[in-house]
This record gives structure tokens, sequence and C-alpha cells, in this order.
């Protein structure tokens, strides 16, 4: 199926979906409105496990509903300071993504963000640089050899563009023995969403 040339979140969902094998263990950093909380649940399947965080709480409620509405078990955690155990499904966890290897000690085998705000929420609340920063760190320690991690952000908002900036940053300086990372975006149009694909080698 032919898709729009500039839509980055479809082509970083692909790139995921080379990857992933039913049963898989597979994490969004950013849950928000849960569309791709539920990609990935639809890739891992019935007996795959996706860990979903986000800070606000009403997200995960709408997630909630969206995965619960096509058949994934689906479980609210918050107050959460240990590993979640292996459970098919999908858990919700009130949390900022830069606690993720508080949460999770298994290796996932894709892990997903879209950075920003909430769509339809409050745009004051965004993601930040140092906490995202955290985050990819950590995710980088995590994945699975042959795993990759999908990374949208938007320039076009107050403080995205710094946000864009640490992130690319962050992605230029992983060890090329380690990583291979691709960058997608739209040259001639700067306020344009953009991706980063990173996939673990060793």
């Amino acid at each position: 199926m032919k898709r729009g040339l500039t839509r980055i979140v479809n082509w970083g969902q692909e790139l995921l979906a080379e990857v992933v094998r039913p049963g898989d263990l597979v994490v969004d950093l950013t849950v928000g409105t849960g569309q791709d909380t539920l990609f990935l649940s639809q890739l891992v399947g019935l007996r795959g496990q996706v860990v979903g965080f986000d800070i606000q709480w009403p997200a995960l409620l709408e997630a909630e509903t969206r995965l619960t509405e096509k058949g994934v078990e689906t479980r609210l955690q918050r107050d959460i300071n240990s590993p979640l155990s292996g459970r098919a499904g999908a858990d919700l966890v009130l949390l900022s993504h830069s606690k993720i290897s508080t949460v999770v000690s298994s290796s996932p085998k894709a892990i997903i963000a879209n950075l920003g705000y909430l769509p339809g929420g409050d745009k004051t609340i965004i993601t930040q640089p140092d906490t995202t920063v955290a985050a990819l760190e950590h995710s980088c320690r995590l994945l699975a050899v042959g795993g990759r991690m999908s990374v949208v952000i938007y320039p076009g908002h107050p403080g995205g563009a710094e946000e864009g900036l640490a992130v690319a940053n962050f992605f230029s300086e992983l060890r090329d023995g380690d990583f291979h990372v691709l960058q997608m975006k739209v040259s001639n149009r700067q306020q344009s969403p953009f991706l980063f694909v990173a996939e673990k080698l060793n």
C-alpha cells in the first residue's frame, strides 16, 4: 500500500514491524492516546507484552479504552517501583519514561516514542530534553540485540527544536559498532516531524 512520503510516524512503525514477532516484549515510551501502543500490541499478538509510559493519567485512561475495544488485555499501573512480571497484554504505567529501567528488566525487541505533547491535551505539558535523553540511554541498554528503537521529534512547538537537538546529539554519539542509526526528515520543510531509528548490533 502506498503511503505519503512525509508520513514520518508510519515509516517508524514499519521499520519496527520488520523485527517484531508475536510473543515479543515491546515498549511505548510515550503512550499518549494509545495509537502506537495499539500498533505494538497488534504486532506482538495475544502472547506478547506491551509496556507503555505516560505521566498523564487521562492519557492512560484513553489508551486503555482504545486497547480494550480491540480486545487487548490491559492493566493500568500506578505507584509502581519494581519490575513488572512478564504477562501477555498491555501494562500502562503512570511514570516518566526516564524510569523505564525501574519497570522493565527484560530486553524489548522494539521501543517507540512520539515526543512532544498529548494530542488534544495541555500543550504546555511536553516531553523534556533531560528526561527524554535519560529514557533513550536506558532504552539503548535494555533493547534486545537485533531490536530497533523509533523516535519521532516535533520541532514545531515551543521546546520541540531544543529537544530535537538533544535527541540528535544523543543518536550521533552512539558507537557505530553497537548501533546503526537512520534519520529521516523532510529537508525542504523545517517544521516537519523527523525520525530516528536505531538498531542494536551487539
